[in-house]
């Protein structure tokens, strides 16, 4: 028997959850690989080459690029599969529901980000990094969330996962227009021949996940050349996947496959995402590392700006009468709330890879410090002013 939208909302939460413990634990295991003596073995691994060549196609990288364009692409296709499912029938179809997560989401995205535009104003490649802060990761804070246990009440949840969703619009957005490579025509090309295909077999009611997911395989591939960076693909293609069979309306292809894929990205994409790009060397750090323009912006951004653009935009918004306070949630707990939005952790690490890839400058090592103190301050001040405030 189907599950009703209920039923996949808890078993959402019950998963990113679980989750955001197992990326936990997998950012702290890349942590003391790379500040202890098996920091070698740990850079070996992520640097070890992968390639794959039919004819005269070629895609060869290393292990870090491929975790992050092939892995982040089924992350992504998992959002776009929530997305489409939340606009039809779930949370995000009553306009009622999204006015404030959206409001909170546009402060969430805009006060980090000139905070970091205004510790890095004066550095050109710096400023590529603007977006950084401007992320939620969603496995990270329901974790905190779990934490709490049955005190949370469902608004909360819903309205952070609501957030999120909003906050993954953005970074989409952001990503396809600021952080794409040369473009090359020839592989859009193909990319605009998927689409149609797509488009026809959801038309026809076409069921089959397989089928679909081939012609997303192409379209990655023609992305990945295009230039336009391929975890878009997975966002893409999602639009397409069919929410009802019309033979059997007791089926859903969309939620079968985001079921599905639940798990493996709560407990295996997230994790190795983590575990591959949280490994920083902290020893030996000082002052100037520290206090640097990059780090400093992204730590003040995750902290202090997710605080006061989505809880600031969000009262203000309840004060004008724009919108209404979900049942059960409180001032104190949305602001617990918006403190917990400042773990950027997994979006943010990803974002900095892109920001900074293509400009020769190593400030890898400046992103990650800044993501992984504002994350973890983040995490403790809304764990603390949500455990006061739900009491």
């Amino acid at each position: 028997m189907e599950k009703n939208t209920s039923n996949y909302i808890q078993d959402f939460l019950r998963l990113e959850s679980a989750g955001g413990i197992c990326l936990f634990f997998a950012a702290l295991l890349a942590l003391v690989c790379a500040n202890t003596p098996l920091s070698s073995y740990y850079q070996l691994f992520i640097d070890t080459p992968v390639e794959i060549r039919v004819g005269a196609l070629e895609i060869a990288k290393p292990l870090l690029l491929w975790i992050n364009d092939s892995l982040m692409a089924i992350f992504f296709f998992l959002i776009g599969l929530e997305l489409k499912r939340e606009i039809v029938e779930g949370e995000l179809a009553d306009p009622r529901n999204i006015v404030l997560p959206g409001i909170g989401a546009i402060g969430g995205m805009v006060v980090p980000a000139l905070i970091y535009a205004w510790f890095n104003g004066g550095d050109d490649i710096a400023l590529q990094g603007w977006a950084i802060p401007a992320a939620t990761d969603i496995a990270f804070a329901l974790g905190v969330l779990a934490i709490l246990g049955s005190r949370v009440p469902t608004s909360i949840k819903v309205f952070l996962t609501s957030l999120a969703i909003f906050d993954d619009v953005g970074a989409i957005i952001i990503i396809a227009l600021f952080y794409t490579a040369n473009i090359s025509l020839n592989a859009l090309m193909v990319v605009a021949v998927c689409v149609p295909l797509l488009f026809n077999l959801n038309r026809r009611g076409v069921v089959s996940s397989s089928t679909y997911i081939m012609i997303g395989i192409v379209m990655w591939v023609a992305m990945l050349k295009s230039g336009v960076h391929a975890t878009l693909t997975g966002v893409l293609l999602a639009a397409f996947i069919p929410l009802k069979d019309a033979a059997n309306p007791e089926i859903s292809p969309l939620k079968t496959l985001e079921h599905d894929l639940h798990t493996v990205v709560a407990f295996f994409v997230l994790p190795v995402f983590a575990f591959a790009n949280a490994g920083i060397d902290l020893r030996g750090i000082g002052s100037d590392q520290l206090f640097h323009g990059v780090p400093m912006g992204i730590a003040l951004g995750l902290f202090a700006g997710k605080q006061i653009g989505i809880f600031g935009l969000c009262w203000l918004s309840v004060k004008a009468g724009l919108a209404r306070l979900p049942n059960e949630m409180s001032l104190a707990s949305l602001y617990g709330t918006a403190a917990l939005c400042g773990i950027g952790f997994t979006m943010s690490l990803f974002i900095g890879s892109l920001a900074f890839e293509e400009t020769g400058v190593n400030l890898l090592f400046d992103e990650r410090l800044g993501i992984i103190i504002g994350s973890f301050a983040s995490g403790i001040v809304g764990y603390l002013v949500l455990r006061k405030a739900l009491t």
